[in-house]
Protein backbone atom coordinates (compact mmCIF):
# COMPACT_ATOMS: atom_id res chain seq x y z
CA UNK A 1 0.00 0.00 0.00
CA UNK A 2 1.72 3.56 -1.50
CA UNK A 3 1.04 6.35 0.96
CA UNK A 4 0.39 9.42 -1.08
CA UNK A 5 0.10 13.24 0.03
CA UNK A 6 -1.78 14.25 2.54
CA UNK A 7 -5.56 14.85 2.38
CA UNK A 8 -6.89 16.39 5.57
CA UNK A 9 -5.19 17.45 9.10
CA UNK A 10 -7.24 17.69 12.10
CA UNK A 11 -7.08 18.47 15.99
CA UNK A 12 -5.39 15.00 16.43
CA UNK A 13 -4.94 13.17 13.54
CA UNK A 14 -3.36 13.72 9.80
CA UNK A 15 -5.31 11.51 6.74
CA UNK A 16 -2.93 10.52 3.50
CA UNK A 17 -4.49 9.06 0.23
CA UNK A 18 -3.03 5.77 -1.07
CA UNK A 19 -2.43 4.13 -4.33
CA UNK A 20 -6.32 2.58 -3.95
CA UNK A 21 -8.70 5.04 -3.88
CA UNK A 22 -11.16 3.32 -1.56
CA UNK A 23 -8.62 3.46 1.23
CA UNK A 24 -6.57 6.06 3.44
CA UNK A 25 -4.01 5.90 6.19
CA UNK A 26 -4.69 7.81 9.41
CA UNK A 27 -1.47 9.17 11.59
CA UNK A 28 -2.37 10.00 14.59
CA UNK A 29 -0.72 12.90 16.67
CA UNK A 30 0.68 13.87 19.94
CA UNK A 31 -1.34 17.35 19.50
CA UNK A 32 -4.22 17.95 22.63
CA UNK A 33 -6.90 20.60 22.23
CA UNK A 34 -10.12 21.08 24.10
CA UNK A 35 -12.71 23.57 24.17
CA UNK A 36 -12.94 23.52 20.19
CA UNK A 37 -9.22 24.22 19.97
CA UNK A 38 -9.10 27.35 22.35
CA UNK A 39 -6.54 24.98 24.85
CA UNK A 40 -3.63 24.08 23.34
CA UNK A 41 -0.95 21.61 24.34
CA UNK A 42 1.13 18.03 23.39
CA UNK A 43 0.34 14.17 25.64
CA UNK A 44 3.67 12.80 24.89
CA UNK A 45 2.82 9.34 23.41
CA UNK A 46 -0.90 9.90 23.16
CA UNK A 47 -0.66 8.92 19.35
CA UNK A 48 0.53 5.39 20.04
CA UNK A 49 -1.87 4.75 22.76
CA UNK A 50 -4.81 6.07 21.03
CA UNK A 51 -3.93 4.56 17.70
CA UNK A 52 -3.66 1.14 19.27
CA UNK A 53 -6.42 1.55 21.77
CA UNK A 54 -8.63 2.50 19.12
CA UNK A 55 -7.57 -0.37 17.04
CA UNK A 56 -7.50 -2.54 19.58
CA UNK A 57 -11.67 -2.07 20.40
CA UNK A 58 -12.52 -2.02 16.57
CA UNK A 59 -11.23 -5.47 16.28
CA UNK A 60 -13.32 -6.63 19.22
CA UNK A 61 -16.33 -4.36 17.89
CA UNK A 62 -15.95 -6.09 14.59
CA UNK A 63 -16.01 -9.62 16.14
CA UNK A 64 -19.28 -8.57 17.80
CA UNK A 65 -21.02 -7.51 14.72
CA UNK A 66 -20.00 -3.40 14.98
CA UNK A 67 -19.43 -2.83 11.53
CA UNK A 68 -16.18 -0.35 11.38
CA UNK A 69 -13.89 1.69 9.12
CA UNK A 70 -10.86 -0.39 10.38
CA UNK A 71 -8.41 -2.16 8.24
CA UNK A 72 -4.79 -3.01 9.01
CA UNK A 73 -2.73 -1.21 11.61
CA UNK A 74 0.09 0.20 9.88
CA UNK A 75 2.66 1.16 12.44
CA UNK A 76 2.31 2.68 16.21
CA UNK A 77 0.57 5.46 14.92
CA UNK A 78 -0.67 4.99 11.65
CA UNK A 79 -3.55 2.80 10.44
CA UNK A 80 -5.12 1.71 6.93
CA UNK A 81 -8.77 2.30 7.15
CA UNK A 82 -11.73 2.51 4.83
CA UNK A 83 -12.35 6.13 2.85
CA UNK A 84 -15.57 7.02 3.99
CA UNK A 85 -17.98 10.13 3.85
CA UNK A 86 -18.39 11.00 7.76
CA UNK A 87 -21.36 11.49 8.44
CA UNK A 88 -21.38 15.69 9.67
CA UNK A 89 -22.45 14.79 13.21
CA UNK A 90 -20.84 13.86 16.58
CA UNK A 91 -22.96 11.33 18.27
CA UNK A 92 -22.41 11.45 22.26
CA UNK A 93 -23.49 8.36 24.33
CA UNK A 94 -23.88 9.15 28.32
CA UNK A 95 -24.93 6.98 31.30
CA UNK A 96 -23.04 9.47 33.70
CA UNK A 97 -23.98 13.27 34.16
CA UNK A 98 -20.45 14.01 33.69
CA UNK A 99 -18.71 17.73 31.90
CA UNK A 100 -21.39 19.75 29.72
CA UNK A 101 -24.07 17.25 30.57
CA UNK A 102 -23.81 18.33 34.27
CA UNK A 103 -23.30 22.07 33.37
CA UNK A 104 -26.55 22.20 31.63
CA UNK A 105 -28.91 20.45 34.08
CA UNK A 106 -26.64 21.16 37.12
CA UNK A 107 -26.14 17.46 37.64
CA UNK A 108 -23.92 16.36 39.82
CA UNK A 109 -20.81 15.02 38.42
CA UNK A 110 -20.93 11.02 38.60
CA UNK A 111 -25.01 11.09 38.86
CA UNK A 112 -25.77 8.03 36.99
CA UNK A 113 -28.84 8.58 34.69
CA UNK A 114 -31.84 6.38 34.54
CA UNK A 115 -31.22 5.47 30.80
CA UNK A 116 -28.56 5.78 28.05
CA UNK A 117 -28.78 9.14 26.56
CA UNK A 118 -27.75 9.53 23.21
CA UNK A 119 -27.10 13.60 21.65
CA UNK A 120 -26.31 14.80 18.48
CA UNK A 121 -23.84 17.89 17.86
CA UNK A 122 -23.29 19.66 14.28
CA UNK A 123 -19.41 19.05 13.71
CA UNK A 124 -18.12 22.59 12.86
CA UNK A 125 -15.65 24.05 14.86
CA UNK A 126 -16.51 27.35 14.10
CA UNK A 127 -20.06 27.53 15.44
CA UNK A 128 -18.39 25.45 18.71
CA UNK A 129 -20.47 22.24 17.51
CA UNK A 130 -23.72 23.15 18.56
CA UNK A 131 -26.34 20.52 19.92
CA UNK A 132 -28.76 19.44 17.67
CA UNK A 133 -32.01 17.14 17.35
CA UNK A 134 -33.33 14.40 14.35
CA UNK A 135 -35.69 17.65 13.40
CA UNK A 136 -32.63 19.73 12.62
CA UNK A 137 -30.38 16.59 11.11
CA UNK A 138 -33.65 16.23 8.93
CA UNK A 139 -34.39 19.55 7.98
CA UNK A 140 -30.61 20.01 6.94
CA UNK A 141 -30.17 17.03 5.19
CA UNK A 142 -27.36 15.61 6.80
CA UNK A 143 -28.64 12.18 7.53
CA UNK A 144 -32.06 10.96 6.16
CA UNK A 145 -34.18 9.25 9.09
CA UNK A 146 -32.98 5.32 8.24
CA UNK A 147 -29.33 6.47 8.56
CA UNK A 148 -30.30 8.06 11.48
CA UNK A 149 -32.16 5.25 13.41
CA UNK A 150 -29.58 2.90 12.38
CA UNK A 151 -26.77 5.47 14.35
CA UNK A 152 -28.63 5.04 17.34
CA UNK A 153 -29.02 1.45 16.95
CA UNK A 154 -25.13 1.22 16.33
CA UNK A 155 -24.73 3.84 19.73
CA UNK A 156 -26.31 1.91 21.88
CA UNK A 157 -25.04 -1.69 20.64
CA UNK A 158 -21.45 0.02 21.34
CA UNK A 159 -21.82 0.85 24.56
CA UNK A 160 -23.30 -2.32 26.08
CA UNK A 161 -20.17 -3.62 24.49
CA UNK A 162 -17.41 -1.12 25.98
CA UNK A 163 -19.78 -0.71 29.22
CA UNK A 164 -18.98 -4.63 29.82
CA UNK A 165 -15.68 -4.69 28.65
CA UNK A 166 -14.77 -1.56 30.23
CA UNK A 167 -16.18 -3.06 33.75
CA UNK A 168 -13.83 -6.22 33.12
CA UNK A 169 -10.88 -4.23 33.76
CA UNK A 170 -12.39 -2.20 36.61
CA UNK A 171 -13.15 1.12 34.78
CA UNK A 172 -16.54 2.88 34.73
CA UNK A 173 -17.34 4.40 30.49
CA UNK A 174 -19.24 7.48 31.67
CA UNK A 175 -19.37 8.61 28.48
CA UNK A 176 -18.06 9.15 24.81
CA UNK A 177 -18.16 10.49 21.61
CA UNK A 178 -18.92 8.69 18.27
CA UNK A 179 -18.33 9.42 14.47
CA UNK A 180 -19.82 7.41 11.83
CA UNK A 181 -19.18 7.16 7.95
CA UNK A 182 -20.37 6.09 4.50
CA UNK A 183 -18.19 3.75 2.61
CA UNK A 184 -18.24 4.15 -0.96
CA UNK A 185 -20.66 1.17 -1.29
CA UNK A 186 -23.11 2.63 0.90
CA UNK A 187 -22.30 0.65 4.37
CA UNK A 188 -22.86 3.08 7.64
CA UNK A 189 -19.69 2.13 9.64
CA UNK A 190 -17.46 3.46 12.86
CA UNK A 191 -15.38 5.42 12.13
CA UNK A 192 -12.51 8.17 13.95
CA UNK A 193 -11.37 6.42 17.15
CA UNK A 194 -12.45 5.11 20.53
CA UNK A 195 -9.60 6.38 23.24
CA UNK A 196 -9.09 8.60 26.09
CA UNK A 197 -9.87 11.31 23.84
CA UNK A 198 -13.20 10.70 22.96
CA UNK A 199 -13.98 8.83 25.66
CA UNK A 200 -14.46 9.92 30.08
CA UNK A 201 -12.75 6.65 31.73
CA UNK A 202 -13.33 6.48 35.59
CA UNK A 203 -11.77 4.19 37.94
CA UNK A 204 -14.75 2.02 39.39
CA UNK A 205 -13.30 2.07 42.36
CA UNK A 206 -11.46 5.34 43.48
CA UNK A 207 -13.35 7.34 40.14
CA UNK A 208 -10.01 8.84 39.24
CA UNK A 209 -10.33 10.30 35.82
CA UNK A 210 -8.16 8.23 32.80
CA UNK A 211 -8.71 10.58 30.18
CA UNK A 212 -8.47 13.94 28.51
CA UNK A 213 -9.93 15.67 31.49
CA UNK A 214 -7.25 15.61 33.27
CA UNK A 215 -5.62 17.57 30.40
CA UNK A 216 -8.65 19.86 30.12
CA UNK A 217 -8.89 20.85 33.51
CA UNK A 218 -5.65 20.65 34.68
CA UNK A 219 -5.39 18.29 36.84
CA UNK A 220 -2.21 16.89 35.97
CA UNK A 221 -0.91 13.04 35.32
CA UNK A 222 -2.39 13.28 31.66
CA UNK A 223 0.20 10.80 30.37
CA UNK A 224 0.15 8.39 33.53
CA UNK A 225 -3.36 8.41 32.85
CA UNK A 226 -3.07 7.70 29.28
CA UNK A 227 -0.66 4.75 29.46
CA UNK A 228 -2.81 3.57 32.80
CA UNK A 229 -5.85 2.65 30.53
CA UNK A 230 -3.75 1.00 27.57
CA UNK A 231 -2.02 -0.76 30.22
CA UNK A 232 -5.35 -2.37 31.66
CA UNK A 233 -6.83 -2.48 28.04
CA UNK A 234 -3.88 -3.98 26.18
CA UNK A 235 -1.67 -5.28 29.20
CA UNK A 236 1.23 -2.90 27.66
Amino acid sequence: MKKLGQLYEGKAKKVFATDDPTLVIVEYKDDATAFNGLKKGTIAGKGVINNRMTNYLMRMLEKNGVPTHFVEELSDRETLVKRVHIVPLEVIVRNVAAGSLSKRLGLAEGTRLSRVVLEYCYKDDELGDPMVNEYHIAAMGWADDATMKRIAELAMKINDLLCRYFKGINVDLIDFKLEFGITADGQLVLADEISPDTCRFWDSTTHEKLDKDRFRRDLGGVEEAYQEISTRLMGE
